[in-house]
């Protein structure tokens, strides 16, 4: 069962249950995802499907953050409801080890061996850990190995 019919599946089950949170989200999710097949103009890959969950998780934890600094834990407790949901069907986070195992093999590869050559070895590590890894985090452990 791919992404698309995961969601509308659960969307049913959420709507029987009268679960407004978790039927909000998800219909947020397919929402974007149809916005996204507009756009383009094709019905999106898997790799695209995680593409655009990653970024509503990342709406999310930028919310989450601001809401945090601007003293709204209400704010704060209802947007990591949402993140929660949309976790479930991003793939499993990769370990920071895992990251730098990923990062140095990659590193090896690309021949980047400063900070000139940080946009080289980001591009090529995002590509190998696109929606199981956080960009920031990625980027302070690749600044880190090429300094």
């Amino acid at each position: 069962m791919d992404l698309k019919e995961q969601l509308q599946k659960d969307l049913v089950e959420a709507m029987k249950a009268h679960d407004p949170v978790r039927t909000n989200v998800i219909r947020l999710l397919r929402g974007s995802i149809k916005k996204q097949e507009i756009d383009t103009r094709h019905e999106l890959s898997p790799d695209e499907l995680i593409g655009v969950l990653t970024n509503a998780a990342k709406q999310r934890r930028d919310s989450i953050e601001a809401y945090a600094k601007g003293n709204r834990p209400d704010l704060v407790a209802q947007e990591t409801a949402e993140l929660e949901i949309i976790q479930r069907y991003l793939p499993k986070e990769m370990t920071r080890e895992e990251i730098e195992k990923v990062i140095v093999e990659t590193i090896a590869e690309t021949g980047a061996q400063g900070l000139k050559d940080i946009g080289k070895a980001m591009s090529a590590v995002m590509a190998k850990v696109k929606g199981r890894a956080n960009g920031s985090e990625v980027q302070a452990l690749v600044r880190l190995k090429l300094s």
